[in-house]
């Protein structure tokens, strides 16, 4: 499982709705909009898992 950088949500891999590449690392989301939302802004939302 992985955890929807976004939303927070786990997410099944191989069923996620959306997934995006950024600095090689591929992140998983449980809607398009999470993966939207995210492309727009990956530091905001990467900064919250530290």
């Amino acid at each position: 499982m992985a955890k929807d950088p976004v939303c927070g949500m786990d997410v099944e891999e191989k069923k996620a709705a959306a997934t995006s590449n950024y600095k090689g690392q591929t992140y998983y989301f449980c809607a398009k909009a999470c993966r939207i939302a995210f492309d727009k802004t990956p530091e905001k939302y990467l900064a919250k898992k530290g």
